[in-house]
């Protein structure tokens, strides 16, 4: 009796090892596989930062284009095009004649803003004319939807040189001395009008911006060559 009282025990003992060897790899085991997913997590979150922020960069280490741009962030051209131009004078365009006349028309304002005209309109593709040219033959070119920008003798030669220099790089414009006109430098399309105190005056380019081929146009997309290139 007393032998399988000790072997009883021994066996006892044997499985109380056995156990705790189970106990000890299974804690081993699940520990290594809590391990490796805290690692993988880790990684996968400096990954995504970086790719993140490489997103943001371009080859070269800077910014990459338009990261630093706002939602609400306009081009140039955008705001120039929007909001009124300080001191412009409208008419109404259902107002302002459009018939193809051959002979000469007296026209209400200087330079004209629209109204009857010549069947051949004033080359407008950036021309700047040295002499006066016929009105009958400029409102054809603003019918086009083109800026015509006169000037008078009082206009600083700085300012006539700097305004021809922004026409002849504009398609749709055209520009020209206007001896009987209100200011030194005036600027029209069809149906509006504005004088400008100088060629750096901010409403010039709000006025180019408004109106080359702008909504006022009766004919947009109509040509500004193939017409009179010379008065």
């Amino acid at each position: 009796m007393s032998f399988d009282r000790r072997t009883r025990i021994e066996q006892m003992r044997s499985a109380d090892r056995a156990r705790d060897r189970r106990n000890r790899v299974l804690l081993i085991g699940v520990s290594a596989v809590v391990v490796a997913g805290l690692v993988t997590f880790g990684t996968y979150t400096i990954l995504d930062k970086s790719d993140a922020s490489a997103g943001s960069m371009s080859g070269d280490g800077k910014a990459a284009k338009g990261s630093e741009q706002k939602p609400d962030q306009k081009e140039d051209g955008d705001d120039l095009a929007s909001g009124p131009i300080e001191g412009e004078k409208s008419w109404d365009a259902k107002e302002l004649g459009r018939n193809h006349v051959e002979e000469d028309v007296k026209y209400p304002m200087k330079p004209p803003v629209g109204g009857d005209h010549n069947p051949v309109w004033m080359n407008c593709d950036g021309e700047v004319y040295k002499k006066a040219i016929p009105d009958v033959n400029a409102v054809h070119a603003l019918e086009h939807g083109s800026v015509w920008v006169t000037y008078t003798d009082e206009a600083p030669a700085a300012d006539v040189a700097k305004l021809a220099g922004r026409v002849s790089k504009t398609p749709y414009s055209l520009m020209s001395p206007y001896k009987d006109q209100a200011g030194a430098i005036m600027l029209t399309a069809w149906g509006k009008q504005v004088t400008v105190d100088g060629a750096d005056d901010p409403r010039v380019a709000q006025f180019f911006a408004h109106y080359v081929q702008g909504p006022q146009t009766p004919e947009p997309g109509a040509a500004c060559t193939g017409g009179l290139d010379a008065p």
